[in-house]
């Protein structure tokens, strides 16, 4: 895991954006190919994509309030190293354009939830998914407090998807999660490049 994290962190700004779309083709080509086997109809399929009303705006936005809740309380009481991740969420997050970030975000959302709710949940079960969600995130297996608020999240996202049988909810929380927290790293990121030049009219 450390000798994955150091390969993540030499990549270049460009290289890990780069990865990230690759891995979240891949992802979405892999939810494709599952669903073309687990699901026993095209009917089932198209299940997944049912929203009869717009409550799940209304119940992502609140799951995603509660993450971020839940986040803030975490790096406001707990020690930085507990959550850090080595600074790859600000290579990835703090050199991208806000349009940017929120398609980036957006794509990140759907293939996951798609994989991870749509398919691998409703074919295999709640418990199932979190934990492959969670590994999936191998760079903070080595950090048990991150790993941990990780496999929380996607299992809260798994309550949710099962209450509302609404695929369109966990996406909408999940999209809004991270959307929310890579705008932080673009603010945080052009914050500190204002105060260097600050410093150095000074």
């Amino acid at each position: 895991m450390k000798k994955q994290n150091e390969l993540i962190k030499q990549l270049s700004d460009k290289q890990i954006v780069q990865q990230l779309y690759f891995t979240q083709i891949l992802l979405l080509f892999i939810s494709f190919i599952l669903s073309f086997f687990l699901f026993d109809s095209y009917a089932d399929f198209m299940n997944l994509w049912k929203a009869s009303d717009y409550k799940f705006l209304f119940y992502g936005s609140a799951v995603a309030f509660l993450v971020i809740l839940l986040d803030f309380i975490i790096t406001k009481f707990a020690p930085k190293k507990l959550y850090d991740d080595g600074g790859i969420n600000e290579k990835l997050f703090a050199k991208r354009s806000v349009p940017h970030i929120f398609f980036l975000t957006a794509f990140i959302a759907f293939t996951e939830e798609f994989l991870f709710r749509g398919v691998l949940q409703t074919s295999f079960g709640l418990w199932t998914a979190s934990i492959i969600f969670a590994i999936m995130h191998f760079r903070y297996v080595t950090k048990w407090l991150l790993f941990t608020v990780v496999l929380l999240t996607s299992f809260l996202l798994g309550i949710v998807y099962e209450w509302t049988d609404n695929l369109y909810t966990t996406i909408i929380a999940h999209f809004i999660i991270d959307l929310l927290f890579a705008v932080q790293i673009r603010l945080r990121f052009l914050r500190k490049g204002e105060d260097n030049d600050n410093e150095q009219t000074e």
